[in-house]
């Protein structure tokens, strides 16, 4: 293991990671009784609780491996504890891996832990974090104000057969973030003829499509949960037996 790496992973950094997660796993178990305590006083049954905690457990399982398997993606380049942290509370796979690519590339180095040093790696986690921080900082002093606005819109947008401006907001979010992923996919294939990441999105694509196909038209509405998880580990599984081959 390179001295990069070694750092990366440190015991220190794990303790640290560990303390933050150990507090935020300590308010959620604190919401959950709070939660169930009101439902009790709320008169529902403990039994339709209990269910619902079960199943909502059941259901988190599943699509938490779409998270481990980021992890262990971030984590080679960024360290174990880093990608533990950032994928366990805030972040996400996209978000992580695309700025930490875009910080890299800034200080003129690539994402590749045998180019990066400890003041690198500093500098992308200051990137990463400037950039996720500001929906934690307006959720503070705007959220209660913009739920208010958004039930009384969803109220009008019910009595008139409306989409919301934030629901195509949203979905032109995902379609400029797809395309710009997609692009970059497609110059690489055409500049450079790097062929694994046009392949694994086109699987993992397909599969996606045949999620929807089951959930949508055969009512499989279990696999709703599942779908990405899913999608994603075929398509790794399809791009490691592509690469074998290739």
């Amino acid at each position: 293991m390179s001295d990069y790496l070694a750092l990366a992973n440190s015991t220190i950094l794990y303790l640290i990671v560990a303390a933050i997660l150990l507090f935020v796993s300590l308010f959620c178990f604190t919401f959950i009784i709070r939660s169930y305590k009101a439902g009790i006083k709320m008169g529902m049954e403990k039994n339709l609780l209990k269910k619902a905690i079960t199943s909502a457990a059941t259901f988190t399982a599943i699509p938490s491996i779409s998270i481990l398997l980021g992890v262990l993606a971030l984590g080679g380049n960024l360290g174990v504890p880093v990608a533990w942290l950032r994928l366990s509370v805030i972040g996400n796979l996209q978000y992580e891996a695309t700025v930490a690519q875009i910080a890299a590339q800034g200080i003129g180095k690539t994402l590749n832990n045998s180019f990066l040093t400890m003041d690198d790696l500093v500098t992308i986690l200051l990137v990463m974090t400037v950039g996720i921080i500001w929906g934690c900082l307006l959720t503070i002093f705007t959220l209660k104000q913009y739920t208010k606005k958004l039930s009384h819109r969803s109220i009008k947008n019910i009595d008139s057969n409306k989409p919301s401006f934030a629901n195509i907001a949203m979905v032109a979010m995902f379609i400029g973030l797809c395309a710009a992923f997609l692009g970059n996919y497609v110059a690489n294939f055409i500049v450079n003829g790097v062929t694994i990441p046009i392949f694994t999105a086109i699987i993992s694509a397909l599969v996606m499509a045949f999620f929807e196909f089951l959930i949508n038209k055969k009512n499989y509405k279990s696999l709703e949960s599942f779908s990405l998880a899913l999608s994603m580990i075929i398509a790794m599984i399809a791009t490691v037996i592509f690469s074998l081959v290739m």
